[in-house]
């Protein structure tokens, strides 16, 4: 009886010992199928950069040949009528541009393109806002017998022939185009903050905004008191994203003028709205 008692712990103790190495190896089993889905994710990635490099090697081989004027040379070594080789022709043309483009822009150049056999220009003014493009507007400009502008898709309350009567195009049109583009890229700023107002701020009701997006007028409700705060931002220098002047109206008189709301009316003219309200509403000044 006392052998078959042991027998009877033994094997009891094996159990215990078996399912105790399972219950560890499972973490272990996990943290391998892991460590396998990271070593293929990084040989993936690894072979990916081979072939960029690659790939980068070829462009540099062609672009140093056509510099060289042996290209005839270097394409021996490749399938004339392979689709790598003209891809990677593609590539290296419109890597070219790219650099063309770039400079292009670094030197404050505008995007143009001759028109009617050269006695005019269409001029493309490319707006953005926060890293994010936006409207694209043109001018077709004649150059002969006299410089102006003949086409556009500018809207109508950017005041066009008061900008060109004040840069005079015929001797600086670089100037009228400086002036003309902080007026879009402003106009295309205001309103993009108006949609994400709209989009990222429910609970703030726009009561008033125009064409020119240069007058915004906004509900707020405040917490403690339930109370309704008018704000009236006013955007009089259009060549600007942010308001020059910043009003608030409330039923209760003291409210407008409490350092809160004097903070938070700095906050709308020194910041864009949109942002403005993110921090408003973490400070509890607004719901």
């Amino acid at each position: 009886m006392e052998g078959a008692s042991m027998k009877g712990v033994l094997s009891h103790l094996s159990l215990l010992e078996v399912q105790a190495r399972s219950r560890g190896s499972r973490p272990q089993q996990s943290q391998v199928k892991e460590l396998k889905a990271k070593v293929e994710a990084l040989t993936v990635q690894r072979d990916q950069l081979k072939a960029e490099i690659q790939a980068h090697k070829n462009l540099q081989k062609i672009r140093q040949s056509k510099d060289k004027q042996c290209a005839d040379e270097e394409e021996e070594e490749m399938d004339e009528d392979s689709e790598s080789l003209q891809m990677l022709r593609l590539m290296a043309r419109h890597t070219e541009l790219k650099d063309l483009l770039h400079a292009h822009h670094l030197i404050g150049g505008y995007d143009t393109v001759k028109t009617r056999q050269g006695k005019g220009v269409c001029v493309s003014v490319a707006t953005a806002y926060e890293g994010v493009y936006l409207d694209t507007y043109n001018l077709e400009i004649d150059l002969k017998p006299k410089v102006r502008v003949s086409r556009h898709n500018i809207p109508p309350f950017i005041p066009l022939n008061s900008l060109a009567e004040q840069n005079d195009m015929q001797t600086d049109m670089r100037a009228f185009l400086d002036v003309l583009t902080q007026h879009l890229n402003a106009f295309a700023g205001r309103k993009q903050q108006l949609k994400l107002v709209k989009e990222q701020h429910k609970s703030v009701e726009v009561m008033e905004s125009n064409v020119l997006c240069s007058i915004l007028v906004l509900m707020f409700t405040v917490p403690k008191e339930r109370t309704a705060v008018l704000c009236t931002l006013d955007y009089t220098d259009h060549t600007r994203c942010l308001p020059t002047r910043v009003h608030s109206e409330c039923e209760v008189e003291q409210l407008p003028k409490s350092p809160q709301w004097t903070e938070n009316c700095r906050l709308l003219q020194e910041t864009p709205v949109h942002r403005a309200l993110v921090t408003m509403k973490k400070m509890g000044t607004i719901v």
